[in-house]
């Protein structure tokens, strides 16, 4: 923990930078009431729409938005948002990293290995015929949105993001939380992530965690306690 802070970056300016990366499945307009409650506290947010070809596309995809702050950003991922921030954090201006029902891999390690050694509750997950995944629509409400209205539910499942098996199969070459402090936020409901392996990643990571009674779309049910704990990581990080 000495060594990590020795390397985090200081700042000598509030960290008022939010840049989100939303995990795979939904796309960013979930994050609206995030957003929205972190605009009114004085954060500028920006919300990553990666494009879930690879691994190599989805941290250019987040990089390109952060090279547009000005000045120090916490960055935010969910899900699958996990790798891509674990990857593209390591740039100079990300003060700490959040990680909001999100994968947290340590070098040489995928999605599908760390889901595969802690299964979900989840067995929706299908594949087409050309290698994009999804979540049966059949399923999605209970195995993704549990808490969330079932109109947006049905919503969320209609126009859910398919992600390529390629980019869950890219390791990580350079985890970020090693040299960056990082904050957790475990779903205790999560049927997508196991939240035993959530909770595994995030002591491995030295991560300062909380946990809250939410599924997987925890952005969407549980909007003010994900924007609680940016905020908290933001205060910490300009300390």
């Amino acid at each position: 923990m000495l060594a990590m802070a020795a390397l985090t970056p200081a700042y000598a300016v509030p960290v008022k930078n939010v840049v989100i990366v939303h995990g795979a499945l939904a796309d960013g307009s979930g994050w609206r009431k995030v957003h929205d409650l972190l605009t009114a506290k004085g954060f500028k947010v920006s919300v990553v729409q990666p494009p879930m070809t690879t691994l190599k596309d989805d941290v250019a995809a987040t990089r390109r938005i952060l090279d547009l702050q000005e000045g120090p950003s916490v960055l935010v991922g969910h899900s699958y948002g996990g790798m891509v921030v674990t990857q593209a954090g390591s740039a100079k201006n990300v003060a700490g990293l959040v990680y909001i029902a999100a994968f947290q891999p340590d070098e040489g390690e995928n999605l599908l290995d760390l889901a595969g050694r802690t299964p979900p509750a989840t067995t929706g997950i299908k594949a087409t015929a050309d290698d994009y995944l999804y979540l049966d629509p059949k399923a999605f409400a209970a195995d993704f949105a549990a808490d969330v209205p079932a109109a947006d539910a049905a919503f969320m499942a209609a126009s859910q993001v398919f992600p390529s098996k390629a980019s869950f199969e890219a390791k990580i070459s350079q985890p970020a939380w090693k040299t960056r402090k990082s904050w957790a936020l475990i779903a205790t409901e999560d049927r997508a992530i196991h939240p035993d392996l959530m909770r595994e990643m995030a002591k491995r990571a030295g991560s300062s965690v909380t946990e809250v009674k939410a599924s997987h779309a925890l952005f969407m049910s549980q909007p003010t306690a994900v924007a609680d704990l940016i905020e908290t990581a933001a205060q910490a990080l300009s300390k």
